[in-house]
């Protein structure tokens, strides 16, 4: 496939009809200042791809850039039987899809962000929102770049993802896409850009996914810090919607969001795989990192009811609740060493 085809070639663009309020906000004292730190931060710690990357480096698409074992049948009599040509297609084709869903989420996070900075009502909430847009729009300029320039092949849209971003970015409401984005999409993106990090060979595919990881941590702890201050004043009712809306995205990404498609191009049958691949140590690997994350923020805004830890027990990601802490106590443990004059607090803008 040429390095420049179309991922949609006969429908380019798409368009979605969106309701949703523009909140103006005339009161501009920024007290809050964990958001107003994490905006300094941001600032920062921007990066320009054009000069950070080694773009020159090479790539070979059929070499292991990650390793085998991060293909989901690795080991298996499925794999054992596949010569040394089809392994070599099968790493091009698996790279590629993962890397184009990365591409895809990316733009997703890129729409949803700029909606979050047009709706959310806090001042300080749009401010560090504006970052992120540009940090949205970084990765997907080094993704697009890696997956024409590089692999030049193309996968389209994971239908399961792009119903999730189709759902976030139609709510009208602008909690419901924080929740959506900032605590569900990005911590799917932290899991997968961390194990890819950990185990790239090939060095511009390690640094890109490095560089861009340094801008993922801060985005979830931006949804955490806003969400909490939020879901203090719901009501039964709409905590049980919110809860009702993590328990699907976490659904949707424990089985539906598979690379189907790379089997169905391999000729493989792509249940057998897929059925494989979901018992594999890789995917083990990313669910541990996945809900690690996720389920503890979950708790920490409050929406880990009684009702929804017996959904979550019967999921089987209940577990990942006391495996680590949210990743906004980080930024707690960084408030706690400003105060105790261990480290000296970054400035804060007037």
């Amino acid at each position: 496939m040429n390095a420049m085809a179309r991922l949609h070639p006969e429908q380019p663009r798409e368009f979605l009809r969106v309701d949703q309020d523009v909140s103006y906000n005339w009161e501009y004292d920024a007290t809050r200042r964990q958001l107003m730190r994490l905006y300094e931060n941001a600032k920062r710690d921007q990066w320009n791809p054009t000069e950070r990357l080694d773009w020159s480096t090479d790539v070979d698409p059929e070499s292991e850039l990650i390793p085998d074992a991060g293909i989901g049948i690795y080991g298996s009599p499925m794999w054992n039987k596949l010569t040394d040509a089809e392994r070599r297609r099968l790493r091009h084709e698996a790279i590629t899809w993962q890397l184009c869903q990365f591409l895809h989420g990316e733009q997703g996070a890129l729409l949803a962000t700029a909606q979050i900075v047009d709706s959310v009502p806090w001042y300080e909430a749009k401010q560090y929102g504006a970052t992120q847009v540009m940090d949205e729009a970084r990765h997907v300029e080094v993704y697009r770049r890696f997956v024409q320039e590089k692999l030049e092949h193309e996968y389209p849209v994971n239908p399961k993802l792009k119903s999730l971003l189709d759902q976030i970015l139609t709510d009208s409401r602008w909690d419901m896409k924080f929740l959506g984005m900032q605590i569900i999409v990005e911590g799917l993106a932290l899991a997968a850009f961390g194990v890819m990090r950990d185990t790239a060979s090939n060095a511009l595919l390690r640094d890109l996914t490095a560089a861009v990881i340094e801008d993922e941590s801060r985005h979830v702890a931006f949804g955490v810090l806003s969400l909490r201050e939020f879901c203090r004043d719901l009501t039964e009712k709409e905590r049980e919607e919110r809860e009702d809306f993590v328990y699907e995205a976490c659904v949707l990404m424990r089985d539906r969001i598979t690379n189907r498609e790379v089997w169905e191009s391999m000729g493989m049958d792509p249940d057998e795989c897929i059925e494989v691949s979901d018992q594999s140590p890789i995917a083990k690997e990313f669910r541990y990192r996945l809900f690690s994350k996720i389920v503890p923020n979950v708790k920490s805004l409050g929406l880990l009811s009684d009702r929804q830890r017996a959904r979550f027990e019967a999921l089987g990601i209940l577990q990942y609740e006391t495996n680590t802490t949210s990743d906004v106590d980080a930024d707690a443990e960084e408030e706690r060493r400003i105060r105790a004059g261990e480290i000296e607090a970054p400035p804060v803008a007037a």
